[in-house]
């Protein structure tokens, strides 16, 4: 992305995405189909005074995965334990898990790159809520069994593909995130503009929300930007010219593409004859990696149908040749 809405934050703006997260189910806009069902899980977990089955929540970066995460905890009026998966070792396991109260909440981000021998210490925790660690080794070796509370785990991921089936099918509840349409990123951007005290036009909320490619977090990230644009050339009220002239600062055009994804289109078109081509020679060409392309910015293009996933390789459609105004077979092979 660019670096007016690159993924790396300050811890001033990691405070302030906190603060513009929904506490409350009520509170939390889109995703609806999801939001039904989850409430009735947590109104029956709630009536029976257990703890909530697990949940595996999947989509790509942005969509409110942690933020429900945050919601199920806020719900139950319970703990919350957040961790990432590519940090967690197999010793972490055992000092989170006997940590935890009952019905408290162990949210894991990232679980697809959770290590695999931590990942098996989860499985018996999961499912029967104990806990085997062995002591010593060779014929000495005895196992310790340790009761756990009842506990939720959460966990989130942009590819349930890398999810091993036996930790898959632990968990009782899986939703799938989907993107946000134009009118309920309106309503986040204006909510979130409340909570920020600034002001801020109808038609500019929907401008914004029109580039936010269908995420709050982008939609939220922009908004900040556009009040920054604001407060120092402007009056601090955000009108549709003002959101026009940050959004053009920020590079981001029409369709919500910033000037990377702009760039990995111009590179499938003009360097590579407008496809087929490998991930991995298309993130040497860009500078990035493999993981931030498929997971970052090729979502919102196939979505787009700029771009098509094929088994030789990436390929440039016709819709987006005609965004970046490379007319038909210009730069192409065939």
């Amino acid at each position: 992305m660019s670096q007016f809405l690159a993924p790396v934050l300050t811890p001033e703006d990691e405070e302030v995405e906190r603060s513009l997260r929904p506490r409350r189910l009520d509170d939390f806009v889109g995703q609806e189909r999801t939001k039904e069902q989850l409430a009735v899980a947590l109104d029956a977990a709630k009536a029976r005074g257990e703890a909530l089955d697990h949940v595996l929540l999947v989509g790509p970066p942005g969509l409110g995965k942690t933020t429900l995460a945050g919601i199920v905890r806020e719900e139950l009026g319970v703990g919350l334990r957040t961790v990432a998966g590519p940090a967690l070792e197999k010793k972490d396991i055992a000092a989170i898990l006997t940590s935890l109260e009952e019905r408290d909440v162990l949210f894991v981000d990232e679980i697809h790159r959770l290590n695999r021998s931590a990942e098996e210490i989860l499985y018996p925790a999961l499912e029967d809520f104990r806990l085997d660690i062995v002591l010593g080794q060779g014929p000495a070796a005895r196992t310790l069994t340790l009761d756990l509370p009842h506990f939720t785990l959460v966990g989130a991921t942009t590819r349930t593909g890398l999810l091993t089936t036996p930790l898959r099918d632990r968990f009782g509840l899986t939703f799938r995130l989907g993107y946000y349409d134009p009118g309920q990123l309106g309503a986040i951007v204006r909510r979130s503009a409340g909570i920020l005290r600034v002001e801020i036009a109808a038609d500019a909320s929907e401008e914004i929300a029109r580039r936010s490619r269908g995420t709050p977090r982008i939609a939220n990230r922009i908004l900040r930007r556009v009040r920054d644009v604001a407060e120092v050339r402007h009056a601090g009220v955000i009108t549709s010219a003002v959101a026009e002239e940050a959004l053009e600062l920020l590079e981001v055009d029409d369709e919500g593409l910033e000037r990377t994804d702009r760039e990995l289109l111009h590179a499938v078109v003009h360097k590579f004859g407008g496809g087929p081509v490998g991930l991995s020679t298309l993130a040497v060409a860009l500078g990035e990696e493999p993981d931030t392309i498929e997971d970052v910015y090729e979502p919102y293009l196939l979505q787009l149908g700029f771009l098509q996933r094929t088994p030789r390789g990436r390929v440039i459609t016709e819709l987006g040749r005609a965004h970046v105004g490379a007319p038909k077979g210009d730069g192409s092979l065939f």
